[in-house]
């Protein structure tokens, strides 16, 4: 009898464990720890967040209501250069996981190997484009064993943070939207393998827009879907989730993205605003009805550094803005909107669980004007250079980002037209480094007069900038950066180049050699400013004014500006500023105008 009692004990507890650790699928429900729920989730992004802030951004999306989160993982960041990975600082996906949990969030993970997320090629490295037989999201050898290497290591990172282990995570997506690229039905089970081998054992979904064509492109036997749908589908909430049950039964309906907002491109006359009034209207129909979802995005963050990407829609190559606010309930410094607390009140009339208050704001703070003290020019700091009798694009010296140098020499009386095929994607022109003119991808301008000069050898430098590559659709592996083709006077092909990799890292910021003083209408510029602080903040800088470049500070890469616009202010984030002496480094491609730099509370 003691031992039957012992048994029964023992049997009772393993119940009871098992049902506070799992997340099942039962026909229509979703089951999380013995008890049916719904899921309310909102989309965030841990690159696009400083990690000493992803904690307030979680505090802040469990007090819009949401049980939920649903995060890409970012392969390019994780990965930079083959076998070399990157877990840490803002790029720890595992901790953001552990914090989410701490807050008492669970998370869906879209761990693709493509994400699409407007960020640079969908989140794929950009180091695949350097095999020039390369093909994307299918079943092409080349692509699968770098995609295995990555979910390997990403399992590795995360598998023991899933719902069976005592983590959060309850669901993993497999690829992203693939119906709306390709029907290679063999790379999706290959993946799907390769997610179970990686260690990923809680149920798989696939998410699609509203298309029967998209369904019947991707669809599995046993992967069930979720449907990506928002205003931009001009589309009723039910309509959609109609085209969705004529392809599966037995799953929960879910929408695996409602988009509570849209991206801006550089030239676009102002920032993407959605209309709210029909947001409200589809989470309400989605709330009443039993649905779940996730709000994609519940905060958009920022795309630091070189990482926003872009769309490339009938020959038109559009990038994307360096702020990735989206027009968010959660604005992109973090600040809980009117939209935010519209949400949170429509949330509470069917939560079942316990809403808190926001956490107080973060504080914000002005600075005075920053005086540009110092300057340098591109030509004194150049790295050493890489002989290439035609020019390739970036990736083939080993560069994923930035600018790039080429240089040729002209001999003779070389003038005339001059033809940069295939530019990717902005490029300022100097002759014995003086600035002649540009070239646009996004205006379709290639080409450009060179003057006859009376040098027997003249010195051209094309100076290209990479302004993100297309992360959606068919075009993607057109995406090489720099100078993809060639250079030509027609009908001679230009040969024999120089070229110097600029990614633009912090180290090699650091050995830049300034000059005291200003130097203005000098192309391709760095200025360097300080400023003391005795307060911190967020802040917005304000680069109206300036041509073509980017900020750094403090040795973190704000982002780029462009003078199109609709952007001029880039955010700068608290805990990358300090009390006492700070940093500013500006380049500029076009250097017309430096002039002071503050910054505001504000985005605009």
């Amino acid at each position: 009898m003691k031992n039957l009692i012992i048994l029964l004990s023992f049997v009772v507890l393993s119940f009871n464990v098992n049902a506070q650790n799992s997340f099942v699928i039962k026909k229509d429900n979703f089951v999380l720890n013995g008890k049916v729920t719904k899921i309310y989730s909102g989309e965030i992004h841990y690159p696009r967040v400083p990690h000493e802030y992803w904690k307030d951004r979680l505090l802040k999306i469990k007090a819009t209501g949401f049980n939920t989160i649903s995060t890409y993982a970012f392969w390019n960041v994780h990965e930079p250069k083959p076998g070399t990975w990157n877990f840490s600082g803002d790029n720890n996906i595992a901790e953001f996981i552990r914090i989410a949990k701490e807050v008492g969030l669970n998370v869906i993970l879209r761990p693709g190997p493509y994400v699409c997320a407007e960020w640079d090629f969908g989140g794929l490295p950009a180091w695949l484009l350097k095999d020039p037989s390369m093909k994307i999201r299918c079943n092409h050898p080349a692509f699968m064993k770098a995609t295995e290497k990555y979910l390997m290591r990403l399992g590795k990172e995360l598998k023991g943070l899933q719902i069976n282990a005592g983590g959060p995570i309850i669901m993993v997506q497999l690829e992203n939207e693939y119906g709306a690229y390709g029907n290679d039905k063999n790379y999706l089970l290959a993946l799907k393998l390769l997610l179970r081998k990686a260690g990923f054992t809680v149920p798989l979904f696939s998410a699609d827009n509203p298309e029967h064509k998209m369904y019947i492109n991707s669809e599995l036997p046993d992967v069930k879907h979720v449907v990506n749908f928002g205003e931009v589908y001009n589309m009723l909430p039910d309509t959609a989730f109609n085209i969705l049950s004529q392809h599966q039964t037995d799953f929960p309906e879910m929408c695996g993205e409602y988009w509570t907002g849209w991206f801006t491109n550089w030239g676009d006359k102002k920032f993407a605003t959605p209309n709210f009034d029909i947001q409200k209207r589809d989470i309400g129909w989605m709330l009443k009805t039993g649905k779940s979802f996730n709000c994609y995005m519940i905060h958009g963050g920022t795309n630091f550094g070189f990482m926003a990407g872009a769309n490339n829609w009938g020959n038109k190559y559009m990038p994307y803005i360096t702020s990735y606010d989206y027009d968010s309930p959660i604005s992109e410094g973090g600040i809980p909107t009117e939209k935010a607390f519209v949400i949170r009140d429509m949330i509470k009339q069917y939560a079942t669980w316990s809403i808190p208050d926001y956490p107080s704001p973060n504080p914000v703070i002005e600075i005075p004007a920053i005086k540009m003290a110092a300057t340098t020019s591109l030509w004194d700091n150049l790295p050493k250079a890489i002989f290439s009798v035609q020019p390739k694009s970036m990736e083939n010296y080993g560069q994923n980002t930035g600018y790039i140098l080429y240089r040729t020499k002209l001999t003779g009386t070389r003038s005339g037209l001059m033809k940069v095929k295939e530019l990717h994607d902005y490029a300022s022109v100097f002759l014995n480094e003086n600035f002649i003119g540009t070239l646009d991808r996004m205006k379709s301008i290639d080409t450009i007069q060179i003057p006859k000069l009376s040098d027997k050898t003249i010195t051209l430098d094309i100076l290209v900038c990479a302004l993100g590559r297309n992360n959606y659709g068919e075009k993607m592996l057109e995406e090489r950066k720099g100078i993809t083709d060639y250079v030509s006077f027609e009908p001679f092909t230009q040969m024999n180049w120089e070229v110097f990799p600029l990614p633009m890292k912090n180290n090699y910021l650091q050995t830049l050699k300034f000059t005291d003083g200003i130097t203005n209408n000098k192309k391709g510029i760095f200025c360097k400013g300080n400023f003391l602080l005795t307060e911190l903040g967020d802040t917005y800088l304000d680069l109206g004014g300036y041509k073509n470049g980017f900020v750094a500070v403090n040795g973190h890469n704000l982002g780029r500006y462009l003078q199109r616009g609709p952007q001029h202010r880039l955010y700068c984030p608290a805990p990358w500023l300090k009390k006492g002496n700070n940093e500013i480094i500006v380049f500029d491609m076009e250097g017309e105008n430096i002039h002071d730099i503050r910054g505001y509370k504000t985005s605009n």
